[in-house]
C-alpha cells in the first residue's frame, strides 16, 4: 500500500504532484489528487510527489512532510561547492583519532540519499565504526594474503600483494589500509545492472560530505582487488551477501596531512556531439 494521503485543508490543487510523477500514476486533474485506479504497482517509491508539494499537503508511505529537509535557503553556494570538489585529494596519512559515531551515522544517512537506477535503492553499506573493528579486518586481510603467498597464488599482477604482506609483517607498513581508522564497502545485488554505478555514486556522496567536515578519504582499489581476485571468501567474513557485487571500497578518518591548494588537472577529455 502506498498510504497516499492528502491534507485537503493544505492542498491548493496545483497539480504539481501529478505532473512530477515519473510513472504518471497520480490523477490531479479533478480537484484533490489521488492515485489512478490499478496503478499503485507502478510506483517506484521516489517520493517526488512529497518533495514537490509546496504546502506539505501530501504524504506517502506514512512519511510526514514536516520531517523532510526544506530546500529554502539550504542549497550549497556554487563557488564553495566547486572549491570543495577542486581541492579534494586522496588522503594516505591519518591521525589515530576515530571519527565521532554520530558523524559517521550522519554521513551514512547522506549516502543513502544518493540516486540509484530505477530508484531501486539496493546499495548495501558494510562498515567498521571503530579502530578495533578495522584492526580485525586488517589482520584478517594480511593473514589471508600470507596464506595465498605461501600457496604460490600470488603470481603475475598479483605479486605486489605478496610484497604488501611482506611490508606489513616485517615493518608494520600498511599499504592496503594506510592505517585508516574506518572502512566502508558499497555493494549491490549482482542482478541489478546499475548496482556498481549506484555503489560508486553512493560513496561519492559520502566522500564529498566527509570532506566538507574535514574528514579525509581514500578510494581503496587494493582491497577490492584482493576480495575479487584472491580471496572472495572475505565477502562472507565481512557479512556481504554472496549474491552482491562490490561497487567500491573506501577508507577514511581524520587526515594527518593538509593540502595547501588544488592540483591543476589535465583530466578533461571532451567530445562535442554535433549531429
Amino acid at each position: 500500500m502506498l498510504d497516499f494521503k492528502i491534507d485537503e485543508a493544505k492542498c491548493t490543487q496545483c497539480g504539481l504532484c501529478a505532473k512530477e510523477c515519473p510513472t504518471l500514476i497520480i490523477d490531479g486533474k479533478n480537484g484533490i489528487p489521488c492515485i489512478k485506479e490499478g496503478k499503485e504497482k507502478n510506483c517506484i517509491k521516489c517520493q517526488h510527489c512529497l518533495a514537490i508539494c509546496p504546502t506539505g499537503a501530501l504524504s506517502i508511505f506514512g512519511k510526514n512532510p514536516d520531517d523532510s529537509v526544506s530546500v529554502k535557503g539550504e542549497i550549497a553556494d556554487a563557488e564553495d561547492l566547486e572549491r570543495l570538489i577542486l581541492t579534494r585529494r586522496s588522503v594516505r596519512r591519518f591521525t589515530n583519532s576515530e571519527v565521532n559515531p554520530d558523524t559517521i551515522q550522519s554521513l551514512l544517512k547522506t549516502a543513502a540519499h544518493a540516486p540509484t537506477g530505477h530508484n531501486k535503492n539496493q546499495v548495501l553499506l558494510s562498515v567498521t565504526k571503530t579502530k578495533e573493528e578495522i584492526n580485525k579486518v586488517r589482520e584478517l586481510v594480511y593473514n589471508t594474503l600470507k596464506k595465498a603467498k605461501e600457496a604460490d597464488a600470488l603470481s603475475g599482477n598479483l605479486a605486489m600483494y605478496g610484497a604488501f604482506q611482506n611490508m606489513w609483517e616485517a615493518k608494520g607498513i600498511d599499504v592496503i589500509f594506510r592505517d585508516a581508522p574506518h572502512l566502508i564497502i558499497a555493494s549491490a545485488p549482482e542482478k541489478n545492472s546499475n548496482g556498481v554505478a549506484d555503489s560508486v555514486i553512493s560513496l561519492s556522496y559520502f566522500e564529498l560530505m566527509a570532506n566538507s567536515m574535514g574528514i579525509g578519504t581514500l578510494w581503496n582499489g587494493f582491497l577490492k582487488a584482493i576480495i575479487e581476485e584472491i580471496a572472495p571468501e572475505l565477502k562472507d567474513a565481512f557479512g556481504i551477501p554472496a549474491n552482491h557485487r562490490i561497487g567500491y571500497i573506501m577508507v577514511y578518518g581524520m587526515p594527518a596531512v593538509k593540502f595547501a591548494r588544488s592540483i591543476q588537472s589535465d583530466g578533461l577529455h571532451l567530445n562535442h556531439i554535433n549531429l
